[in-house]
C-alpha cells in the first residue's frame, strides 16, 4: 500500500503558438482517501468556475447560458466524474497500486489536467537507475 500521493492541477492553453501550463494547486496527500478526496473538490472547484449553477441568487435570470451542442462541455465531463462511483474506485486501485492517474478534460481554449501519483513510486523510479548497472 502507498501512503503518501502527490497531486497537481494544470490548466493548458495555446500562448503565441506555445503550449502553456498553468499550475491551479498542488496537494501532498498523506492518505489515499485525502487524494481522492483532493482531485474530487479541485474537479468540482474548477466545474464551479467555469460554469456557475444558473439558479444560485447572485445571478440575474437569463444571466447564464448554456453552450452550443458542438461544445465540449468541461464542467459536465469534472461533475459526472466526480459523481460516478466506479470511476473513483477505479481510480482508488490504480493509486494504491502505485500507478500515475490523469484525468483530463478539454474545451476549444482549454484543458484542465489533475493528475495524482504516489510518492513511493516516485521514489522507486528515482532509484531505479542507479539499481541497474549493464554488464558488458
Amino acid at each position: 500500500m502507498h501512503d503518501e500521493f502527490l497531486c497537481h492541477v494544470t490548466a493548458y492553453g495555446v500562448c503565441d503558438g506555445m503550449r502553456i501550463g498553468v499550475p491551479l494547486g498542488t496537494y501532498r496527500a498523506p492518505t489515499l482517501a485525502l487524494a481522492l478526496w483532493w482531485l474530487r473538490d479541485r474537479a468540482l472547484w474548477i466545474a464551479d468556475r467555469l460554469d456557475p449553477q444558473p439558479d444560485r441568487p447572485q445571478y440575474p435570470p437569463n444571466s447564464l447560458v448554456p453552450v452550443g451542442p458542438s461544445v465540449p462541455d468541461v464542467p459536465e465531463v469534472l461533475r459526472a466524474w466526480c459523481g460516478d462511483d466506479v470511476r473513483q474506485e477505479l481510480v482508488a486501485e490504480i493509486l494504491a497500486a502505485g500507478r500515475l492517474v490523469r484525468v483530463a478534460a478539454a474545451d476549444d481554449t482549454t484543458e484542465y489536467e489533475l493528475l495524482a501519483e504516489s510518492v513511493d513510486a516516485l521514489r522507486m523510479q528515482r532509484t531505479l537507475p542507479t539499481l541497474v548497472v549493464p554488464v558488458a
